[in-house]
């Protein structure tokens, strides 16, 4: 279950650290993810998988270790390579040997997990680690990482029960505003096994017992993470919210695009899914500008045209009922008595003003075609979101149950995150309609040029 949802943290990872800037880079403000798989081939003996980005290490890593040099090289070598991370070698990190191990050695422990209540003795409890094979460049989702093959020799603690162990990591701490480590935990060990989300700063440790629980909650955190820290997701979620016209209509949409989403998590976790970024990343660009200009049309094809929509007037396009009864109650009425005429157009607007607010309150009728093809389309794009997503946390492992439940957890907190967002964002574009008419339009194409922008960028990136 190794490379486990990355959720925000390598999505920003992936525009931060795409090799190196123009210049040797900054302590780290975003969010990275380290991958950590961890086995028992043997009884005591821990061996765990590391992958750690290749530039992080050689900026935050080599600094830690006052080691310059490092940092140099490995700019020279990425230089060198024409930011190809495929022709990037492992040479650096062998000249280097001694400042790459002297800083993620004693940063990832394995422990027998003790009820010594003192600090010295839960140090000692901490298992001797050493590199047990050669270096190795992977490449994830067109970002380098660093491979370690570590092994804990926990054999004289462990004894012949299975002990608990404990896994802990410091590796790259958020020395910026900003900045943040997630190491993504799958664990097949004699005691347990399971996936768990360790941050550097708050959460940094696990034992092997914990609870099914406790590590599912921190997956809910992380796909809320997702959402709220991915301008992708973020850009595409607000096309939707400011084209909406009903609550229903933006909930039943952004329902279908998870949906989409996690249908793509099951099928990349099946091993069913892979498709180059090459292709995925301009179309996640692209359709968070085809959802901004859908709203756009469909609001011209309404309104008779963009003019009617910038013109500065008191009727809020999109409120149609609530311009109705507006209007309505604006004409004026004819007197049925003498004396009676003002007191009667007073008594019928109170009467509109009364009866306007529950057609708008009441439940809307059923989808028109365009509806639904709306959600046609969206649930389309999802599918290409999480196809994006799945490629960039490299998920290439065979089905298991861990799996299954932290993706649909994850994809909970997605969920959740998104119906608090509409419930707190749908009201204020509604008064900002009711206000500044012309402003959701501005929005729109807004959106869309900035998914423009990301399309070009990625298509030509990627040729």
């Amino acid at each position: 279950m190794r490379a486990l949802l990355c959720a925000a943290g390598a999505v920003a990872a992936l525009g931060a650290a795409a090799l190196v800037p123009a210049a040797p880079a900054v302590a780290h403000s975003y969010a990275a993810t380290v991958f950590a798989d961890v086995t028992e081939p043997e009884p005591g003996l821990v061996r765990t998988v590391l992958e750690v980005e290749y530039v992080l290490l050689a900026t935050d890593g080599a600094r830690a270790m006052d080691d310059a040099a490092f940092e140099a090289d490995a700019y020279a070598d990425v230089q060198a390579s024409g930011r190809d991370p495929e022709k990037l070698t492992t040479d650096v990190l062998e000249r280097h040997s001694d400042s790459v191990l002297g800083y993620v050695l004693p940063r990832f422990s394995v422990a027998v997990e003790t009820d010594a209540p003192d600090e010295a003795s839960a140090a000692a409890a901490v298992c001797p680690n050493a590199l047990v094979e050669p270096y190795a460049i992977t490449i994830r989702d067109g970002v380098p990482h660093a491979r370690l093959v570590i092994d804990a020799d926990c054999r004289s603690e462990a004894g012949a029960a299975a002990p608990v162990y404990r896994i802990s990591t410091e590796l790259f701490p958020g020395t910026a505003p900003g900045g943040k480590t997630t190491t993504i935990v799958s664990y097949d060990l004699r005691s347990g096994s399971g996936v768990a989300n360790l941050d550097t700063d708050q959460s940094p440790s696990v034992t092997t017992t914990q609870d099914w629980g406790s590590r599912m909650g921190e997956f809910l955190v992380l796909g809320a993470e997702h959402l709220l820290f991915g301008p992708d997701h973020l850009l595409f979620l607000l096309a939707l919210i400011v084209g909406a016209r009903r609550l229903r209509d933006i909930v039943v949409v952004a329902t279908a695009f998870t949906v989409a989403h996690s249908m793509t998590f099951i099928a990349a976790a099946l091993g069913l899914v892979s498709v180059s970024p090459a292709f995925v990343e301009p179309v996640i660009a692209f359709s968070i500008a085809a959802v901004a200009l859908w709203s756009v049309w469909g609001s011209r094809r309404s309104r008779g045209g963009l003019g009617s929509l910038l013109r500065w007037n008191r009727e809020a396009p999109g409120d149609g009922e609530i311009a109705a009864g507006t209007a309505a109650a604006s004409r004026p009425v004819p007197s049925s008595g003498s004396g009676s005429g003002s007191r009667g157009g007073l008594a019928l607007r109170e009467r509109t003003a009364v009866t306007v607010l529950p057609t708008v309150l009441a439940p809307p009728r059923g989808f028109s075609r365009d509806d639904w093809v709306r959600v046609a389309v969206v649930f389309a794009f999802g599918l290409v979101h999480g196809v994006g997503l799945a490629g960039a946390l490299g998920i290439d492992e065979p089905f298991s149950w861990g799996l299954l439940g932290a993706l649909l957890v994850f994809n909970v907190g997605i969920e959740l995150t998104q119906l608090v967002l509409i419930a707190v964002t749908f009201p204020l574009i509604v008064l900002l309609r009711r206000r500044l008419p012309a402003s959701p339009l501005w929005i729109e194409l807004g959106v869309a040029a900035v998914g423009l922008f990301w399309f070009m960028e990625r298509l030509l990136a990627g040729g």
